[in-house]
């Protein structure tokens, strides 16, 4: 080897190795492979039930199909299978007719829950877990959402897009710190160790009527605040619009930091394309959260609909 390759090896070997140190081990032990849901409990669970009030329930999860909005390449395709009805025989003395589906999707369409298996920083996911230790072209082998517990716990909502006088925020406009304690005072709200923390930007609203404009950027969270979130313990962060974070990224030349931030630095969920506007209207600023994902084998991602109780 060359002087220049040694120094080229040298200083890969240190880039490398910086990055590696980026991702931290887990406080719940280096065989944690559930994050910030360890911060859930039967006690919190008691406690968020008695927010509920009126009994009123909000679906956060938008309808999911061939045109919905979608980060490239993924798509959703539907096919049914007609298994008696149509051109079929009915079965039986009580002429069984039926129709069964099947379905072709990535699970990163629609509504949706990012695992920690989803983000890493240069092949280092949580818990500082090299991707040769988990991922198969067959499913993961730690990380799957399948193994996520229910998380029924405090849902808080902050509007981000009231607190700044408008209906809809700008793409690339950055929700940090500032922002955050400013719409939990306005609200009369405080975000406490366990809760779920959601953000009403407005964007939901072009999903349909500009899915290309919804797909091109996004208002929402930027660095400081993913990681002031992080600090304060919260178990999951959702927004109402495809990616939760600041879109253009505020610094040129990253990608995806604030997933890198919660998902693979602090174990903190994340929950995309959540339909928060009724919510919003009706300034349900705390409620039950309830989600109960799919649970598919060795998945990255599940295609969720969570509730909203009030």
């Amino acid at each position: 080897m060359t002087s220049r390759h040694a120094c080229l090896g040298i200083l890969l070997a240190a880039a490398l190795g910086a990055h590696a140190g980026e991702v931290p081990v887990s406080p719940y032990g280096p065989d944690d492979t559930l994050g910030a849901v360890n911060r859930l409990s039967p006690a919190g669970v008691v406690k968020a039930a008695q927010l509920v009030k009126t009994g009123k329930t909000y679906p956060l999860g938008v309808v999911t199909g061939p045109d919905s909005p979608a980060y490239p390449p993924r798509y959703y395709k539907m096919t049914i299978l007609q298994l008696d009805d149509g051109a079929g025989v009915p079965v039986g003395d009580n002429v069984l007719t039926g129709n069964d589906d099947l379905m072709i999707t990535y699970m990163g369409v629609g509504s949706q829950i990012d695992g920690l298996g989803h983000v890493g920083i240069n092949h280092h996911y949580y818990n500082n877990t090299h991707v040769k230790d988990f991922v198969k072209v067959t499913g993961l082998t730690k990380f799957s959402t399948s193994d996520i517990p229910p998380i029924v716990t405090r849902g808080v909502l902050l509007d981000i897009a009231r607190l700044k006088g408008t209906d809809i925020l700008e793409a690339g406009t950055a929700i940090n710190r500032a922002e955050i304690d400013a719409a939990a005072k306005a609200q009369g709200v405080t975000i406490n160790e366990g809760d779920v923390v959601l953000f009403h930007t407005g964007w939901m609203n072009i999903s349909e009527s500009d899915p290309e404009r919804f797909m091109k950027g996004e208002p929402g969270l930027g660095v400081e605040g993913a990681k002031y979130l992080a600090g304060l313990g919260v178990v999951a962060v959702g927004s109402d619009s495809f990616g939760v974070e600041a879109i253009p990224f505020e610094t040129e030349g990253q990608f995806f930091p604030v997933h890198q931030e919660l998902l693979a630095r602090n174990g903190v969920y994340l929950l995309e394309n959540m339909d928060t506007r009724a919510l919003a209207k009706d300034e349900g600023w705390e409620f039950l959260f309830v989600l109960g994902q799919p649970r598919f084998a060795g998945s990255v991602q599940a295609i969720i609909n969570p509730v909203a109780i009030r």
